[in-house]
């Protein structure tokens, strides 16, 4: 496994980030006992970077891979707070959580512009204060969006930028993968750490897997990669692609045929609330129903964590 430093932080992460949505109750929802041991087999594998959040619920079986390996990885969390006592809040959560008294990397999460980051300015300030203090190591922000990129590319105060970025450029919000990849290197050269996500798409490009990934591992301002896995054998064909060797065909054209989509029970009720949670317009109300147009979503479950009939679900 090849390990770089993220930006001008003082973390040293591998390529390959455990991207910790998956596994948990928003999308595969597997077992503390099936998830941990999943992380786990990351983490023997000499993956030392997980990323997760608030929203994901999956602290526990982080906690736990690293109770069972002995490992300590390097973490990355994001919420959404906007105040002071909000971040406290969080952060505290995380801490308590996880068993750990210094979380590496604490992000805000899902910013979209510029007025945004200005929104969330108090949470931004409460964590740059616990970093100052030493319960956090780097202060970050995930974004789906260039605009963001950019900006934070000039915040003395950002560490680490935490991008949507495929070769395709499905999910990006305001513009082109050619656009995206300018603020990227803008914000690399001005040294700040670059960790990617989505880089199949959310499963749109999971037919075309080596392209997709080669396309990422090819950038040199590209630090790490997080990819969710759910199971052992996908950890193991991910380490296999990051460490330069390839793939069991058999295994592979196994995973292949586990394209995920997402599923909408007969139940739903029609409410709206996924359709306005959505950010990528993926979902609409008709006829009384949501409906999911499968080429623009990029499978981040956040519709199903505001469905109050718990009638989504990744499949």
């Amino acid at each position: 496994m090849e390990y770089v430093k993220l930006g001008k932080t003082e973390l040293i992460v591998s390529r390959l980030c455990f991207g910790g949505l998956i596994i948990g109750p928003l999308q595969a929802n597997l077992s503390i006992d099936e998830g941990s041991e999943v992380i786990a087999s990351a983490f023997r594998l000499g993956v030392n970077f997980i990323d997760t959040a608030e929203l994901y619920k999956t602290y526990g079986y982080i906690k736990k891979a690293i109770e069972m390996t002995g490992i300590r990885p390097i973490v990355s969390t994001k919420c959404y707070a906007y105040t002071k006592d909000g971040a406290a809040e969080s952060l505290e959560r995380a801490r308590r959580e996880l068993d750990m008294d210094v979380i590496d990397i604490f992000m805000l999460h899902e910013q979209e512009s510029r007025m945004t980051l200005r929104g969330h300015r108090d949470a931004l300030e409460y964590f740059i204060n616990a970093k100052e203090k030493g319960m956090i190591k780097a202060v970050g922000v995930s974004t789906h969006n260039i605009e963001v990129v950019r900006a934070c590319a000039e915040m003395q105060e950002i560490d680490v930028i935490h991008p949507l970025l495929n070769k395709s450029g499905i999910g990006i919000k305001d513009g082109t993968v050619e656009e995206m990849l300018g603020a990227i290197k803008l914000a690399n050269d001005n040294g700040k750490g670059i960790y990617s996500m989505k880089a199949l798409g959310g499963g749109n490009l999971a037919a075309d897997y080596e392209a997709s990934m080669k396309f990422v591992l090819d950038l040199p301002y590209v630090h790490s990669i997080a990819v969710g896995m759910q199971s052992v054998e996908e950890v193991i064909m991910n380490v296999d692609v990051f460490e330069g060797r390839k793939t069991d065909s058999k295994l592979k054209a196994t995973l292949s045929l586990k394209k995920k989509r997402l599923h909408i029970d007969s139940f739903c009720e029609g409410c709206g609330k996924c359709a306005e949670r959505c950010k990528q317009n993926a979902i609409k109300i008709k006829n009384g129903k949501a409906v999911v147009d499968g080429k623009k979503c990029t499978l981040c479950s956040y519709c199903a964590a505001v469905c109050p009939q718990f009638a989504i679900k990744i499949c």
